[in-house]
């Protein structure tokens, strides 16, 4: 059976491992650790692992580095043309001090909910009705400078502000539904007419390209039917020189010549013409025929 002191000494290394244990402190990612000794500042812990020293050290506050966000309640906000609207913002801070975050002010996300009010009532208040409600990116960016300037001794950073709604009274916000409605529908009306207009612009360029089409089908047509009379005359043309070049080669007689005369005289004869010349040449040779005629008529009865 162990004795007393044994058993003493196992307690106390017990004590003492679970006192290491506790004050063995591991500071995770995007946080920080305000440690003090004895009631005042010692040191901001960051990643990483720490030993706290029992009793005399003590973490005041854990911090998180993060951006965070902040959605403000609505507030009444009066302008500069004396109309009250109810307007909500959206704040982005970032801690970056931890030590003043710490010890710069009491209470710091009330702290900067009233100072984002009081900063916003002193904008609008220099504003009318209609410059608060087209000025949203005038009214974040002021709001943004003025609140990351007096937030700087708190250790914190303000990245972005953004005003989330503007609400007017009820009867303005009738009014400005029936005036943004009319907005809307001549809108509309205008967009119709320009879409008649360019519907109508298309037609008539449509009938234009089919008529320049059309116009372009005729003279094309009307070419190649010149060029088809023009190919049809040269053809005839060079079967006549053909004829004239094989009739010239064959060296006809006198009497070729003037048969193809009366040939041609008979082709004329067929035409509609009231009156025809008929060469010398081919009277006498009408004559020739005219005798020999005669003379087979003379000697017919003789058989």
């Amino acid at each position: 059976m162990p004795s007393i002191g044994v058993i003493l000494l196992i307690i106390l290394i017990l004590v003492v491992l679970v006192v290491l244990v506790l004050n063995v402190k591991i500071v995770q990612q995007s946080k920080a650790y305000v440690i003090e000794r004895l009631g005042a500042y010692s040191a901001t812990w960051t990643v990483g692992i720490h030993f706290k020293i029992p009793v005399i050290e003590r973490v005041a506050k854990v911090v998180s580095l993060k951006e965070q966000v902040v959605d403000f309640p609505p507030q009444p906000v009066i302008t500069k043309d004396n109309v009250t609207m109810q307007i909500d913002t959206v704040l982005y801070f970032q801690i970056t001090d931890p030590k003043l975050y710490s010890y710069g002010v009491e209470y710091p996300m009330s702290a900067i909910e009233n100072l984002s009010v009081t900063t916003m009532r002193n904008i609008i208040g220099d504003m009318d009705l209609e410059q608060t409600l087209t000025s949203r990116d005038n009214i974040n960016s002021q709001m943004r400078l003025l609140l990351d300037e007096a937030t700087d001794p708190w250790g914190i950073k303000v990245n972005r502000v953004e005003v989330k709604n503007i609400q007017p009274p009820p009867d303005i916000q009738s009014a400005m539904e029936k005036q943004m409605k009319a907005e809307r529908e001549k809108r509309e009306a205008v967009l119709r007419a320009e879409g008649q207009k360019q519907s109508q612009i298309l037609v008539a360029e449509g009938e234009k390209e089919a008529l320049i089409l059309q116009a372009d089908a005729a003279k094309q047509a009307a070419i190649l039917k010149a060029q088809g009379e023009a190919e049809a005359i040269r053809q005839v043309q060079q079967a006549t020189a053909d004829a004239l070049k094989m009739l010239n080669e064959a060296n006809p007689n006198e009497q070729v010549v003037k048969i193809k005369a009366l040939e041609a005289f008979e082709a004329a004869a067929d035409g509609k013409a009231t009156k025809i010349i008929i060469p010398s040449e081919l009277q006498g040779l009408a004559g020739l025929v005219a005798s020999a005629k005669t003379v087979w008529d003379s000697r017919e009865p003789e058989n």
